[in-house]
């Protein structure tokens, strides 16, 4: 019974947050399919707020990857995944991982999961500054999906899992308010930087 209920609320909790990537292009389809089990989803504190986030922006690049190249939803909804992940990694550093990175048990977990922002950084700098009308721009973008989707992969099932271990619940539901309060802020200053990689980025 419990475990049933426990799955309702991840599916409604997952449903929501697809609604609110839906509500930036409604005509477009957002099927993410599967997505990684993970204990956090629906969990009060900051790891279910952080898969809250995961969920949308899971949304938002099957949204984009539904785009045609004439499309005037694809730059709308390429920009709105650029602002929201800057603002969630950004208050995700702040919120979490500049916690966690303070103790010795769980300082490379957290320093993996900021270096994989920088790396996503440069990456949606890239897809900026490319022709977004252009027929090969998915191609490049392609690349920006399956690093992200990798990226909080790892987080769902490995670094978040670590970094629970250390935390305190009210630790836990006290970096939940502060993340929600930076994202708010660090998302309105977001700047859609527009920067060619002149080589690989890995």
């Amino acid at each position: 019974m419990a475990r049933a209920a426990s799955r309702t609320k991840q599916a409604q909790v997952k449903a929501a947050a697809i609604g609110r990537a839906k509500a930036v292009a409604p005509e477009l389809p957002a099927r993410i399919g599967s997505t990684p089990t993970t204990k956090f989803r629906g969990n009060p504190a900051i790891f279910g707020r952080l898969v809250e986030d995961h969920d949308k922006h899971r949304a938002l690049l099957a949204m984009i990857e539904a785009t045609s190249p004439g499309d005037p939803a694809r730059k709308t909804l390429f920009e709105a995944f650029v602002r929201d992940v800057h603002g969630h990694a950004a208050a995700e550093e702040q919120a979490l991982w500049s916690s966690v990175m303070r103790n010795p048990q769980t300082t490379e977990f957290a320093r993996h999961a900021v270096g994989d922002h920088h790396k996503l950084d440069k990456l949606m700098a890239d897809a900026a500054a490319r022709d977004i009308t252009g027929p090969g721009w998915l191609r490049r973008f392609a690349t920006l999906k399956a690093e992200y989707l990798d990226h909080i992969l790892e987080e769902e099932t490995e670094q978040f899992v670590e970094a629970e271990k250390t935390l305190s619940e009210q630790d836990q539901r006290y970096m939940r308010k502060v993340f929600n309060r930076r994202k708010k802020a660090e998302k309105a200053a977001a700047v859609i930087e527009k920067k060619i990689a002149l080589k690989p980025i890995g």
